[in-house]
């Protein structure tokens, strides 16, 4: 077991002074909390889009790179799967930036895990607005297995998530088909 902090560098979204304006033309996108949807994706395209001259480096969203929702009922992480141009990360959400020793997409398994989340709950602060604090992210104990088996540990988690939303949209064909022949029946006078 590692401490999440010692296998990832993290860090507070960038921190805007004042309210974000929108900029239809402008050349960074802000990633912000109502971007990451219910399955954990982050709708880049969706984001609002502003014009930066003063973004460092270390703010800048890269590949791999993963988002925590550090506010709200739920503290889950979205994950940076492709470069998207420049896009920073607003602050209160956390980066998470993995080192070589872990993979992203393992830490975005673990993180989404109802055991870790529930853990996560457990720590969050604040009483109308639940957070979880930098500090107590690093903290988070995360068990570091060699490369091959984080890779096997992803790939059949994501062939879980296929098979879940798979079986979902078999559920929904079978009910439009039930509707449909009933519907038939229904109009059948004979």
């Amino acid at each position: 077991m590692k401490k999440l902090g010692q296998v990832a560098n993290i860090q507070m979204g960038y921190p805007f002074r004042s309210r974000l304006e929108r900029d239809p033309d402008g050349l960074t996108t802000v990633v912000q909390m109502k971007d990451v949807d219910g399955a954990n994706q982050v709708r880049f395209e969706e984001a609002f889009r502003v014009d930066l001259d003063d973004i460092k480096e270390q703010h800048l969203l890269r590949p791999g790179d993963l988002v925590f929702k550090s506010r709200g009922v739920t503290n889950s992480a979205a994950i940076v799967k492709m470069d998207v141009g420049p896009a920073v990360l607003a602050a209160p959400m956390l980066l998470i930036r993995p080192n070589k020793e872990v993979l992203p997409a393992y830490l975005h398994w673990y993180i989404n895990l109802p055991a870790t989340q529930a853990t996560l709950a457990a720590q969050a602060e604040g009483t109308s607005v639940r957070m979880i604090s930098k500090a107590k992210l690093e903290d988070l104990d995360i068990p570091i297995p060699n490369i091959q088996k984080q890779q096997a540990i992803t790939e059949v988690a994501q062939l879980a998530e296929r098979e879940q939303w798979l079986l979902a949209r078999i559920s929904q064909e079978r009910r439009r088909l039930a509707d449909g022949i009933l519907m038939w029946h229904a109009r059948d006078t004979r």
